[in-house]
């Protein structure tokens, strides 16, 4: 299950368990064994349908089989026919695909970039903070049931898809700035079974209209994209948004940007019409110390009190590596 877990995800290969399988190979050599692995990895049908880069799976299975021959086990035919069909297809496409399974046993499958930075941008993938907020989402469900929820910079989409396919939300408002990120947002939303809601995607010019029905099933939350820029947003916008919780991840990285963000949390706490503020939730990665102090600085000059949320012992989705993520409430 963690070679599938982590294969799935497109996760490292040296993060892998490859010291257990070699165990289990030198006190029973057994082709089996490879074979149940090769099943649950590259011919699992999540897999199949969106699979990880050519590169990424060839060398998985090039890996797979040095443990088969090192060992006195029957050769595995299936192994090498993998490996064939994979050394086949076209060269290197630009993007690929991650599959993460939830513990509900749904899964989020998402389209990314292949390299760090493309098209001028950092959103075309998956960044840890985001999936360190999922799994906070996972454990806190009651804070986003039956409940509108904004969030900041999506990128890619998992914290919101992760949220609308388990914590069962009223709406789910998904929001970037950049117009590639936000069509990849839209595609990755619809690959995992929501329609973003029509007129209001990729624009909240046009005001949200319907938030506030009683009853509204949350089995299947109403979804919407809202191109949305910090810099510019005004405070009769972001009321339109009626959002009870606001959330991002991995946001605080850049000078210029905190200070967008701060900018728009301030006009977030005076465009409440009577409403009660929205609960604030922002998780990052702290690569910079002084970025993230600047980041609390200007919540502290904004006059924007926060606390750290304790942090939870492991994330489920990375699986190798626990880096240095915060969670940050914001009272506004």
């Amino acid at each position: 299950l963690r070679f599938q877990r982590r294969f799935l995800a497109a996760r490292p290969l040296r993060s892998l368990p490859w010291p257990e399988l070699e165990q289990s190979l030198r006190t029973a050599p057994d082709s089996a064994l490879l074979a149940d692995i090769l099943h649950k990895t590259i011919l699992h049908p999540l897999c199949v349908k969106y699979p990880p880069s050519a590169k990424y799976r060839r060398c998985f299975l090039t890996e797979l089989i040095k443990k088969l021959e090192s060992t006195a086990a029957e050769p595995l035919d299936e192994l090498y026919e993998a490996l064939a069909d994979v050394l086949k297809e076209e060269e290197e496409s630009t993007h690929c695909y991650k599959n993460y399974l939830l513990p509900s046993g749904d899964s989020v499958s998402l389209c990314e970039s292949t390299a760090l930075i493309s098209r001028g941008t950092t959103g075309l993938l998956t960044w840890e903070a985001a999936l360190h907020l999922a799994q906070w989402a996972l454990q806190n469900p009651g804070l986003f049931r039956g409940r509108t929820i904004l969030e900041l910079g999506s990128g890619v989409g998992f914290t919101g898809i992760v949220i609308c396919k388990t914590c069962q939300p009223r709406t789910f408002i998904f929001s970037d700035c950049h117009p590639r990120v936000l069509r990849q947002l839209g595609e990755n939303i619809q690959l995992n079974g929501f329609t973003p809601e029509p007129d209001v995607t990729c624009s909240i010019q046009t005001e949200p209209q319907g938030q506030e029905v009683q009853g509204q099933n949350c089995q299947n939350p109403k979804v919407i994209v809202a191109e949305l820029h910090w810099g510019s947003v005004t405070e009769k916008q972001l009321l339109a948004l009626r959002a009870d919780v606001v959330i991002a991840a991995d946001v605080v990285y850049d000078p210029e940007i905190i200070l967008a963000l701060v900018g728009m949390l301030q006009k977030l706490s005076t465009s409440r019409a009577g409403r009660k503020a929205p609960e604030v939730f922002i998780a990052s990665t702290i690569r910079n110390p002084d970025t993230y102090q600047l980041f609390q600085a200007q919540l502290d000059k904004a006059g924007i009190r926060w606390q750290v949320i304790p942090a939870q012992s492991s994330c489920n989705f990375l699986y190798d590596v626990q880096p240095d993520v915060t969670i940050l409430q914001l009272f506004i």
